[in-house]
């Protein structure tokens, strides 16, 4: 999170997904990566892979932000 604000110095426009990922971002029955900042996974020593609700997150997030670049696109 520290690095956003030198990056929006820069002129990045940041887009967190909040909550807009639903009851996904609520499931308490498994071990987890993400937040509403955006989707992320815990990789450890690396054997452990994203799980389908980490996957599901992120492509989300990328539907999202895609989304959001298309509205600004028809502004300019």
């Amino acid at each position: 999170l520290t690095a956003i604000t030198q990056l929006v110095h820069h002129g990045l426009i940041y887009v967190p997904i909040g909550y807009t990922f639903g009851a996904g971002m609520f499931e308490m029955e498994q071990v987890k990566g993400g937040s509403p900042y955006g989707a992320g996974t815990f990789a450890g020593d690396g054997s452990r892979q994203p799980t389908e609700l980490e996957l599901g997150q992120a492509f989300h997030q990328g539907k999202y932000i895609a989304g959001i670049a298309k509205k600004l696109k028809g502004v300019a």
